[in-house]
């Protein structure tokens, strides 16, 4: 057995003991960092010029900062009840916001909490830009010679689990084997909050060679908010709903959009009735929109879906309990072969709900009520869920591509971007002067598997506009100076207005299509970019449905189904009480009048001389301005009670 220790300094002490000369420390993204025992390693190589110290690693998460005035009073009562007053934030990523990181001390990531480091000189020149497949080869490349990884303990056994971070360690391993150079220490910190998951996930205790398990109090796991979804996050999740296959694949990205794919997903199964109604509110011609008939459909679910996404989040929880997720998959290829083809004896089908998987990831992350879930799931759906390693998920070329091509059939890919071109490149990661919003990830991955498999497709998922100082802007452009998807693998796009299918298109189809889902103030200016471009010919005129694709217009059609809770703000449940979801509302509205200085001057002038009554005291004792003394928490109250009353909903 490796030797147990229950503090995290003197784990430090025993690796940089064990280890000669810099410290090349591999930890896996998101949740399975061991905090403590990180910022013990930081702690003591910050000491000690003479150890140097780089970190491999990416999305290392950071609770927001509370920030100053009505934002403050909102968040900081929220983040002490969420992360809880002793979550140990890191040191690194402190000191990176800084750029305080020591000489001696690097921070290599991989992908990065979006937006959180785009003012980070440190963090932005060590960013490498690697899809996550690619990652275990350039970790061997560098020579990391230590693994420090939280994991779950299973209460009787004695075994641990890889849980929510499979996907890097064992291919690390295999990487470093492969360049024949030696095993790095593997260091395990216990956390008994972490869901135990079995499978391929479950190693012996002997795998590792120090385990950590700090003594209690434990700091809560990184819970993420969830957000709310709109009006425009809803059109677009329902009409990509449109584009999924019955007994087919699927895999989701993370955030708002996703979030309403996947509630779109549960009532087309649960409610087919509820959800056409939505579908026709948004095109009462959707169903036979050519990319639905082709590789969709609006009907519920007779044979389930097979859930194949690098990260496992609350959209596949509500997909599994609204049995949406439940076509299991095994990993014998000639019994996958009979399933497929519908020549399952009744015994295969025995086989395959005994032995089958319906959801593969290879990283999970999510809400504290997401973590329960995991915590308290029945044993049959735990055996369901597998956690793999990244090249088992995000590509075809891993263990068993033929075994992998029958599992993946229909396969559809929805992930979100923050930008498209006219002509179907995709922006996802940076910005065109080339700082780091997040990352790649895995969206190349599943982008080029859905062109490798026959019936697979891409859906990538974007709103038409963004708000930029007070003014909407487009997200389609003509061109930009950063891609992450080129556009020679343009497949489907989606927006709130439409959806379009330019795989395999022409440039000047392209060109159409992607017009046509853009916003009606910012078509002609595309069009008049593709005529000059020679991409357009000069006699097209742009049909006059293309005018319907307003704000005001989708806005009065999903009003309705807002109204009688078909589409509600926090579809798969949220982290604030009703109080904080009204005030949510109402400061995103304030924030939005204040953007720019014209409107901050108006909204402020208007709270001053025209202040509205307060209908909402419970609101306000939640903000602490029941009663304020000080001119400032006057005039912050006056604001408040603007914003509420400009986001009363309607009817109520």
């Amino acid at each position: 057995m490796p030797p147990f220790l229950d503090d995290p300094d003197a784990a430090a002490e025993q690796i940089l003991a064990r280890l000669d000369g810099p410290l090349h420390l591999g930890t896996p993204l998101g949740l399975g960092k061991p905090h403590r025992l990180l910022n013990a390693l930081y702690a003591r190589a910050e000491r000690d010029p003479s150890r140097p110290l780089t970190i491999y690693t990416a999305l290392s998460l950071d609770p927001p900062a509370p920030g100053k005035g009505l934002q403050a009073r909102f968040l900081r009562p929220f983040l002490d009840r969420h992360f809880g007053s002793d979550f140990p934030r890191l040191a690194y990523v402190g000191a990176m916001h800084r750029d305080a990181l020591p000489a001696h001390i690097a921070v290599e990531e991989f992908y990065m909490q979006s937006g959180a480091l785009l003012g980070s000189a440190q963090a932005q020149r060590r960013y490498a830009s690697l899809n996550y497949t690619q990652v275990p080869p350039a970790l061997a490349e560098r020579g990391v010679n230590v693994i420090v990884q939280k994991v779950a303990a299973h209460p009787d056994d004695g075994r641990l689990s890889l849980s929510c971070n499979t996907d890097l360690t064992f291919d690390t391993l295999d990487a470093l084997e492969a360049r024949g150079l030696p095993r790095p220490l593997l260091v395990a910190e216990i956390d008994p909050q972490l869901p135990w998951l079995g499978g391929s996930a479950a190693v012996d205790a002997e795998f590792f060679d120090l385990v950590v398990a700090p003594p209690p109090p434990h700091p809560r796991l990184f819970g993420l908010p969830r957000q709310p979804v709109g009006d425009v996050d809803y059109a677009i999740g329902f009409r990509a709903s449109a584009l999924v296959r019955d007994g087919g694949t699927l895999q989701i990205g993370i955030g708002a959009l996703a979030d309403a794919l996947c509630h779109a997903l549960a009532l087309r199964h649960t409610d087919n009735a509820a959800y056409r109604r939505v579908m026709h509110a948004l095109d009462p011609g959707i169903a036979s929109h050519p990319a639905v008939a082709e590789c969709g459909g609006l009907a519920p679910f007779e044979h389930g879906l097979y859930g194949c996404s690098e990260m496992i989040n609350e959209g596949f929880r509500r997909l599994v309990e609204t049995g949406v997720v439940r076509r299991r998959v095994v990993d014998k290829a000639a019994l996958m072969q009979r399933l497929n083809d519908g020549s399952a004896s009744e015994l295969d089908r025995e086989l395959a709900w005994r032995d089958g998987e319906f959801l593969h990831g290879a990283f999970y992350l999510g809400s504290p009520d997401f973590y329960q879930w995991l915590r308290e799931l029945d044993e049959d759906t735990r055996r369901g869920i597998g956690m793999k390693r990244v090249r088992e998920v995000n590509e075809l070329y891993g263990l068993d591509e033929g075994l992998e091509r029958l599992q993946r059939r229909d396969g559809r890919f929805f992930n979100s971007c923050m930008m498209a071109t006219a002509l179907g490149a995709a922006v996802s990661d940076g910005l065109e002067d080339g700082r780091v919003v997040s990352g790649v990830g895995g969206q190349y991955n599943f982008v080029a598997m859905a062109h490798a498999l026959p019936d697979g497709r891409s859906a990538l998922l974007l709103r038409a506009t963004r708000r930029h100082r007070g003014h909407d802007e487009s997200n389609i452009r003509w061109r930009y100076g950063h891609v992450t998807i080129p556009r020679h693998l343009r497949d489907l796009y989606v927006t709130e207005y439409g959806i379009a299918d330019v795989r395999g298109r022409t440039d000047e189809d392209c060109v159409i299509a992607m017009a046509s889902i853009a916003d009606a103030r910012h078509q002609a200016g595309l069009l008049r970019r593709a005529r000059e471009s020679l991409k357009l010919r000069a006699d097209f005129v742009p049909p006059a449905t293309w005018s319907r694709n307003t704000p005001e217009r989708l806005r009065k059609a999903l009003a309705p189904l807002r109204r009688d809770g078909t589409l509600p703000d926090y579809p798969l449940g949220s982290d604030f009480t009703p109080v904080e979801q009204r005030l949510a509302k109402a400061l995103a509205w304030l924030a939005d009048a204040t953007s720019t200085r014209a409107g901050k001057a108006r909204t402020v002038a208007r709270a001053l001389l025209r202040p509205v009554p307060v209908r909402d005291d419970e609101a306000m004792a939640r903000m602490g301005l029941e009663h304020p003394s000080a001119w400032g928490g006057r005039i912050e109250r006056r604001l408040l009670a603007a914003a509420l009353e400009a986001t009363v909903p309607d009817g109520a």
